[in-house]
């Protein structure tokens, strides 16, 4: 009965899980848009923390920043320029809505099977803390920084600038004449 313990951070991982799997699902079932937004957002949130939880802190933030953030920002964009009240209503399901169901618990099924021993592993086993990058113990996200900023540096710069001539592209094509 030793496989039936379950511990703190395995807890929160099975209830965060749910929740980013139900939030995942209402993405895909509501009506509303708006609701589909605060849907995704919930699901964003819920992977944030299950990144936190396998000690990936980078992750958890690149997850709420750019996802979070930025995504669902842009989400919303589009969201307040669509007249909603001139969509066409189309139904909920099509006719062979059955074999999507199926297909998803198949596909769930290979994943707990091929994951099982991953998800029900031993504390003990999880990856270490601290990572060594030239000789130095840093944590996650020191590591990241470490080698982001000393070995590419020039490509992050040009992410950036391309980032903000994209932002300032969609400024200008969002703004009323």
């Amino acid at each position: 009965m030793e496989f039936l313990t379950v511990h703190g951070a395995d807890l929160m991982f099975f209830v965060f899980g749910a929740l980013a799997l139900a939030a995942a699902v209402g993405v895909v079932t509501l009506r509303n848009p708006m609701y589909c937004a605060v849907a995704l957002l919930v699901s964003f949130l819920s992977i944030a923390v299950l990144f936190l939880l396998r000690g990936a802190e980078f992750l958890a933030v690149v997850q709420v920043f750019v996802y979070g953030g930025g995504i669902m920002v842009l989400f919303l964009f589009v969201i307040m320029l669509i007249n909603q009240h001139q969509l066409r209503e189309t139904r909920k399901y099509g006719p062979h809505w059955w074999l999507g169901l199926v297909a998803a618990l198949v596909l769930g099924l290979v994943f707990v099977r091929a994951f099982y021993p991953a998800v029900f592993s031993d504390p003990a086993s999880s990856p270490p803390a601290f990572t060594h990058v030239e000789g130095l113990a840093l944590g996650n996200s020191q590591a990241v920084a470490w080698v982001l900023y000393r070995q590419y540096l020039l490509p992050f710069e040009i992410v950036s600038v391309f980032l903000l001539v994209a932002m300032v592209g969609a400024v200008l094509l969002g703004r009323r004449q």
